[in-house]
C-alpha cells in the first residue's frame, strides 16, 4: 500500500509534501499563469527575430502547442475526469489572461509582434480573442482525446491487467 494512504489514520509519519512541481501542478491559477506567460514570450521572441523562416516558425507553434497541453495535462492529471468538464476550459481562460497580461506588457515596450509589424494597444483586443479561441479549442480537444484514451484503458481491463490486483485482505 502506498505511504499516501496509510492503513490507520493515526500513522502520521506517512504523511509527506508533495514534491514543488507537484503542489504546482494542483493549482489551477498557478499553471495556467505560467502557462500564458511562457507561450507569449515565445511568441514574441521567435516572431520579433528577423531571420525567422517558415521552419522556425512551425517549430515555435508545435513547440507552444505542446507546452499548452503538457501544462494541461500535468494540471489535469491531478484530478478525476468528471472534474476535468470545468477544469479545462478554465486552464484555457486563465491562460488567455497570463499571455494577454504579458502582451500587454510587450505591447508597452514595443516588443509584441502583429504579423510584420509591432502591435499597438487597439491590437490588444483582437490578439486577446485569437488566443482565447485557440488556447480553449486546443485544450478542450487535448483533454476530450485524453478522457478519451483513458475512457478505453478502463472499458478494456488493460488498467487491470497491468497492475497487480489485490483482495480486500491485502492478499496477491
Amino acid at each position: 500500500m502506498s505511504s499516501w494512504f496509510p492503513r490507520q489514520s493515526i500513522d502520521l509519519t506517512a504523511i509527506e509534501e508533495p514534491r514543488a512541481f507537484r503542489r504546482l501542478s494542483m493549482s489551477l491559477v498557478e499553471m495556467a499563469l505560467i502557462t500564458g506567460i511562457v507561450l507569449r514570450l515565445l511568441r514574441a521572441v521567435t516572431y520579433s527575430t528577423g531571420w525567422a523562416s517558415l521552419l522556425v516558425l512551425g517549430a515555435a507553434t508545435l513547440g507552444g502547442v505542446v507546452i499548452l497541453v503538457g501544462m494541461a495535462t500535468a494540471h489535469l492529471a491531478n484530478f478525476s475526469l468528471r472534474r476535468w468538464l470545468w477544469r479545462a476550459p478554465v486552464f484555457a481562460l486563465v491562460t488567455t489572461a497570463g499571455a494577454m497580461a504579458t502582451s500587454l506588457l510587450l505591447i508597452a515596450l514595443h516588443r509584441e509582434p502583429e504579423g510584420t509589424a509591432r502591435a499597438h494597444f487597439h491590437d490588444w483586443p483582437g490578439l486577446a480573442m485569437r488566443f482565447l479561441l485557440y488556447s480553449e479549442l486546443t485544450v478542450c480537444a487535448w483533454t476530450a482525446v485524453l478522457a478519451g484514451v483513458i475512457l478505453l484503458i478502463r472499458r478494456s481491463g488493460m488498467a487491470r491487467r497491468g497492475g497487480r490486483t489485490t483482495t480486500r485482505d491485502g492478499r496477491a
